[in-house]
Formats: structure tokens, sequence, C-alpha cells
């Protein structure tokens, strides 16, 4: 399946381009380390990871306040909140479970099988990812996560194959290229970190132009690795973009983006010639280089039918409402696609709850090229509910009524709006059962990408036993690679532990949401997909919701929690979120 063609007609433009000279300057230097860094003994590179600690930390409000500048934030809003969580916070996360990674494999000489391994009753094995510690158990009370192995992978073989670099006698290292993502600030660092420690490559970074304005931030909170000439950033638009993924210094690329991108990148320009290629197997990379992806998604999100309480309706139409409105829309993984049953009793009063919450919500700088233009083109035509007021530089909260689920034509379908955008449509039985597996079906077969899904249901339902087993069919043969239950999926992401990334069933020639895993920090290999668990409803307020009225002050006091983890740090962390 193809995601359906759209020209942005605006894109961003660099307003610090590196000049070619830098360029290469920047990528002889981790090409002259590659060596060095990959044959680093593991307590010098848990050395580099510690003393990134201080330096994120001393650089986060800076981070967080150009942040909320660069997409119309109040710095002092609760909603500056969200610039803490996907800046900042997720990165130094990712750096300390990474150091507690590699501070295992120095005492036992291989990492963890995460926190637990089982092997299920059909012999596939899941792997208990999250929470990471005791500690973090209570500060996440209710939410899980598990990684689902491919199968053939007994719990031995996948604990032997767990991070396969550090195996190597005398690797000779590589250069990673990092194409960063414009939306959210701890990928293009995020990226890099895996690259650097799970994949033993040296790396650089291409800012992209949406926002280059954390690069010079990043450059500090990296030091201690650039100072070492393990990590170069470097800035510019589709033109720096291309002479780097050509470059002979280049061995490996992992891009944050566009499917269009990555086929540009592989199989070159739409037309003739791309297709002769893709037919042949013929990439643009030649057969020594390497690329990986985290791309795009419609998101589904489907709702189990059967009788929830009001509250319970209320905190899952808030739920539905975040996963759109969070970082303006601008997420691969906002929700996108809200799939319900037809002949559900309590289906209006359920949308009608989406479109309150969508009403509660303050319209966003709409700050990404091109998202008027997807706005326009994908409401045109549908029955479309707006809310809040449309501004300039902002767009109304867009519900797109009615869609027709067996319009094979529809363009909803297959295009990531990638704006301020959420269509509704709906199935056949209210069965539950059945109705798991009809999404299943439609997931798989008509919606465009690989990323994410979620599925709420209620644990009534969950508790009878044909409910039960299509659950579990659903959670196993949906082509995502990450499956949440009863909340967003952005989760995965946010937890760092659990690979994040598409589902392996994607190819080259058939990108979908991407190839390869970030994150990661057990170094899992033979992946299939997160599957991230929470209750129906959660409490205290999850940071993450619109609504929630301390998320930045909760911002701060997770940062601290990050740098340093301790018992004492929890009843303010407590307090804090209780006031949400």
């Amino acid at each position: 399946m193809e995601s359906a063609p759209f020209t942005m007609s605006a894109t961003a433009q660099s307003a610090r381009t590196t000049p070619t000279a830098e360029i290469d300057r920047a990528l002889a230097v981790v090409k002259e380390n590659a060596r060095e860094w990959a044959r680093l003994p593991l307590a010098e590179k848990r050395a580099l990871l510690l003393a990134l600690v201080p330096t994120i930390t001393a650089v986060a409000d800076e981070w967080v306040e150009a942040g909320c500048r660069a997409k119309g934030i109040a710095g002092d809003a609760p909603i500056s909140g969200e610039e803490w969580l996907a800046g900042p916070i997720t990165t130094l996360r990712n750096v300390r479970l990474l150091a507690d990674t590699l501070g295992y494999m120095l005492e036992h000489g291989r990492p963890p099988l995460g926190r637990g391994a089982h092997t299920r009753a059909d012999g596939r094995v899941e792997v208990d990812v999250f929470p990471t510690s005791g500690l973090e158990k209570v500060v996440f009370a209710g939410f899980t996560c598990k990684v689902l192995l491919q199968p053939g992978l007994d719990e031995r073989t996948a604990h032997d194959k767990q991070a396969s670099f550090y195996w190597r006698k005398n690797p000779e290292g590589r250069v990673a290229l990092v194409l960063g993502a414009g939306n959210v600030s701890s990928i293009p660092p995020m990226d890099a970190f895996y690259k650097l420690f799970v994949d033993g490559s040296t790396c650089l970074i291409k800012m992209n132009p949406v926002n280059e304005w954390v690069g010079p931030i990043l450059e500090r909170a990296l030091a201690p690795l650039v100072a070492k000439g393990y990590l170069r950033i470097v800035y510019g638009g589709g033109d720096v973009g291309a002479y780097l993924t050509t470059h002979p210094d280049v061995d490996d690329i992992h891009i944050t983006g566009s499917d269009k991108t990555h086929d540009l990148i592989v199989w070159g320009p739409p037309g003739a010639e791309r297709d002769r290629r893709k037919a042949a197997g013929e990439t643009l990379l030649g057969p020594n280089k390497s690329i990986t992806s985290e791309l795009g998604n419609v998101s589904p999100v489907a709702v189990v039918p059967a009788a929830y309480t009001d509250a319970e309706l209320w905190f899952q139409a808030r739920s539905v409402a975040s996963m759109v409105v969070n970082n303006a829309s601008f997420n691969c993984n906002a929700g996108k696609m809200l799939i319900t049953a037809k002949g559900w009793p309590q289906y209006d009063k359920f949308i009608a709850l989406v479109g309150k919450a969508l009403s509660e919500v303050p319209t966003r700088r709409a700050y990404y090229p091109g998202a008027r233009d997807r706005y326009e083109d994908l409401t045109r035509g549908h029955h479309v509910e707006k809310f809040g007021k449309a501004l300039v530089d902002s767009l109304e909260w867009a519900l797109i009524r009615d869609v027709d689920s067996s319009d094979r034509s529809e363009r909803l379908f297959t295009t990531e709006p990638f704006c301020g955008l959420l269509s509704e449509t709906r199935l056949g039985s209210t069965d539950p059962a059945q109705f798991l597996d009809e999404v299943t079906s439609f997931c798989n077969e008509r919606l465009w990408g690989t990323l994410n899904a979620t599925i709420v249901i209620h644990p009534r339902t969950e508790a009878e036993p044909a409910a039960a087993a299509a659950l579990d069919r659903a959670i196993l043969a949906l082509r995502y690679g990450s499956v949440a239950i009863n909340h967003w999926p952005a989760l995965v992401y946010g937890f760092v532990s659990p690979p994040w990334g598409g589902h392996p069933s994607a190819t080259l020639a058939d990108i979908q949401s991407g190839l390869g895993w970030v994150h990661n920090t057990f170094m899992l290999e033979g992946i299939e997909k997160s599957v991230v668990r929470g209750p129906l409803v959660a409490a205290p307020k999850p940071a993450w919701f619109y609504d929630n009225k301390k998320t930045h002050e909760l911002g701060r006091r997770m940062l601290a929690f990050e740098a340093s983890p301790s018992f004492f740090k929890v009843p303010g962390l407590a307090v804090t979120a209780l006031g949400g």
C-alpha cells in the first residue's frame, strides 16, 4: 500500500545552512573517530552518557523556552509542559536508561532481557520493558509495556542476540547520518543515541529547518560527545540532505519524516527510472550503504463497543482529543482515524464528547509547512465539524464525520493529514470479538502506515473469553510497530525503553512507516512490536492530557527525577500530579 500523493505548496527554508566545506570537515571528523568509537570500552561509553546528564539539565530551561517561542506557546502556560515532555525529559531519560544498560553489561557481561520475559502458550516470547524499576512502577502505576518478539525466537536465543554490536571483534566503525525530524525536538538526539550506543556508529545530525532552533542548544547539551569528535550537527534544507545521503563518508542513514523523502533517497525521483530500479531492487544507496526510518501513519483509534459510564466516555473523549491536539497535531503518532461500531448505542454521545473536548482546546499555531493546504484539501467535500477560532496562523480543529469505511478511493485512509484533523468511520458489528476482527482487517488492509494503533476496551469486555481471545488476536495480527490499549501510543515513544518504529513487515519498496527501531534501551533484536497498556480511566490525570493544569510544573519535576531517580522525589511528583 502506498500513501496518497500530496505535494506541499511550502517547504521550510534553513536560516543557518552549513557551508559545504564545513560539512565535509564535520564528516571527516566523525569518520576519523569511527574506529575509536566502535572499539571504545564499555566503561568509557557509559562515562560519556553520565557526562550528558548535567549538560542536558543545564540547557533544559532554554530548550523549553525556545520551543515555546517557535510554536507560539506561552512559556508559563500549562501547555508549555509539552515542550518539557517531548524535549529534554525524554532525551535525558534515554541517556539514563542507556547508562543503566551499559552498567549492567559491565557487571554481568550482557544486558538484561528487559525486566523479565515469558513464553506465551503459542510459543511467542514477550519481554517486559516497562516499568524499568520498582521506583518507576510506583510513579507510573497501572502502565506496562511488553515487546513481542518475532516467531521462532526462544528466550535464550533472544538473550544471546541482544546488543549484537558489542560482540563484534575489532569493528572498524561506521558513520551514521541522522536526518532529523522537524516536529519534536527530542527526535534528533535520541535517534543519534541509538546509532551511537546501540549500532556503534559515530553520527552526524542534519537538523530539519523547521526546528533548527534547537540545534545550537543540542550542541551544548551533547557537548561531551561533540568534544570527542563522535558527533557533529549541521544545518540546511533538502539540498544539504541530498548532498549528505550520497556522500561517500556516510555508511548508514536514518530518517524521521516522510515516506516521499525516503523513497526519493532510496529510489530517486518518480518516473520510469524509479519504477525500473524498484522492479530490479536497485537502490541508489548501493550495496554498502544502509537506511532505517520512522515515517508517518494514519493512526487508528478503535473503540470496542460496550456500555461505558459517562465518566469513562469523557475520559476517553479527552484522551482522543489529546492525541489530536498535542503539538498542534504535528506528530506522526497523532490520532487520525477514530473507528467505532455501527449500531453502538453510545456512538452519538461519544462523538459529541470528542467534539466538546476539541472545543475546549484553543487553536494552535500551524507551524509546519503545508498544513493549511493539507487541511483544506482533505476537508473539502466532507461533512466537517470545526472547533475553536481560526486565526491568521492557526487552524480550527476539524472532525470529519461519517467517512464511508467501504470507500476504497477515500484519501483520508491513505493520507496522513499532519494537521489538526481527525476523521471518524464505523465498522459493522456491535459484537466485541467480531468488531476487533473487523478492525484488524480494516487497519491492515485499508489504512496507510504501520507505526501505531490504539484499542480502547472496557475491562468488563476484556473479561469475556471471546473478547479476550479476539483482543489477543488483534494485538498479534495488527501490522503496527506499537499497539496501545486504552491510551495514546506516544507512551511507547516517551517511555524510551520500548523499541519505537514501524512494523517489520515493511520493505524498502513499500516502506509504510519505516524499517528499523530506535530507543530500545535494552538493545533487543528480533522485535515485532511494542504493546503498552494502561487503565481505562487513569488517575491522577495524565500529564499529556490537554486539560492538565500542572503539566509545566510536572515537567520540571520529571526532569529532576530522570536526572537522579529517588523515592524522595515521588511525593512532590504525586502532589503536583494530583493538582492537574
